[in-house]
C-alpha cells in the first residue's frame, strides 16, 4: 500500500496540472483541463488502493525445478520451460527458499528461456480489476530495450496484460491492450536495475492503471472502463517465448502472482 505522503504528493501534482496551476489573477483554465486534472487525481487516489480480488495464480519457485513448476494457488496453472539455443532457468537461494535465474544478457545466438502455463480463461480479467506482480533482481549491466517479467497475450494480437522492465534505465512498466482502446502503458519514475531485490506490481482498477515499486505508487494513468483483456494465449514468465526476439528477462525472478476481481 502506498504511503499517505506519496498519495498526497501525486494527487497534488495531478491537480496542479489543471486549473489550480493558474497564478492569481490569471485567466482560469478551461473546463476541460480542470476535468482532466480531476480525473487524474481520482486515478491516483484509486491507485493507492490495492486490488483485493482472488489469487488465480502464484509461484514461489521453492521446489527448485526448472520445468513442471506447480501453481501454488492450487488452480493448476502448471509452468513448463520453453527454451531455445540451450537456454534454461536455474534455481538460486532467496530468503528461506529459492528463486529462478534467467539467461544473462549476451550478443549473437543467445540462450532464450521462458516459463509458460497452458491458456486458461480464468486468467482473463475482461474489464474486471486485476493486479499482478513479482520480486525481481536485475543488475544495471543486464538491462536492455525491454524485458518481460509476466504477461498474458501479445500487444499485436487481440489483447494483453503485462509487467516489464524498460530500457537501459531499468524502469518497470505496466501494459494493458484491449481490442479497441489500443495500448495503454504506465512507466515507473524509479529504476529497479541496481542489483538489489525489488517488488514490482501492476494494478488495474476500473479506470486506472498503476505501477507500484516496493509498495509505493510510482506512476498512474486514466484508462477506459471498457478496456477488456481476454485472449487464448498462455501465461508467460521471463519472456514471450523461446525465439530470438522474446524480450528476455536477464535477472532473477521470484514470487510471481496474479489476482483478479
Amino acid at each position: 500500500m502506498a504511503s499517505r505522503r506519496t498519495v498526497l504528493a501525486l494527487t497534488l501534482a495531478a491537480l496542479l496540472t489543471g486549473a489550480l496551476a493558474a497564478p492569481l489573477g490569471a485567466q482560469a483554465a478551461p473546463a476541460g483541463a480542470h476535468a482532466a486534472a480531476v480525473r487524474a487525481a481520482a486515478a491516483v487516489t484509486a491507485a493507492a488502493r490495492a486490488v483485493s480480488g482472488t489469487v488465480v495464480a502464484r509461484y514461489d519457485f521453492d521446489g527448485g525445478r526448472s520445468s513442471s513448476i506447480p501453481d501454488n494457488s492450487g488452480n493448476g496453472h502448471t509452468l513448463r520451460l520453453i527454451a531455445g539455443n540451450g537456454g534454461t532457468v536455474r534455481a538460486v537461494p532467496h530468503r528461506s527458499g529459492q528463486a529462478l535465474r534467467f539467461p544473462a544478457k549476451c550478443t549473437g545466438s543467445c540462450p532464450h528461456a521462458a516459463l509458460q502455463s497452458p491458456s486458461s480463461a480464468s486468467l482473463n480479467p475482461g474489464t474486471r480489476a486485476i493486479s499482478f506482480g513479482a520480486s525481481v533482481l536485475l543488475a544495471a549491466s543486464q538491462t536492455s530495450k525491454g524485458q518481460n517479467i509476466v504477461q498474458k497475450g501479445y500487444s499485436t494480437e487481440s489483447s494483453q496484460w503485462k509487467l516489464q522492465v524498460d530500457g537501459a534505465a531499468g524502469r518497470p512498466s505496466c501494459v494493458l491492450v484491449g481490442a479497441n482502446p489500443g495500448i495503454k502503458i504506465v512507466r515507473s519514475t524509479v529504476s529497479v536495475a541496481d542489483g538489489s531485490w525489488h517488488t514490482v506490481e501492476c494494478r488495474r482498477t476500473s479506470t486506472a492503471l498503476t505501477v507500484v515499486v516496493d509498495g509505493a505508487v510510482r506512476g498512474s494513468r486514466v484508462i477506459s472502463a471498457k478496456l477488456s483483456v481476454a485472449n487464448s494465449r498462455p501465461l508467460s514468465i521471463g519472456g514471450k517465448g523461446a525465439y530470438s526476439d522474446n524480450d528476455q528477462f536477464h535477472g532473477i525472478i521470484d514470487d510471481v502472482w496474479v489476482r483478479i476481481g
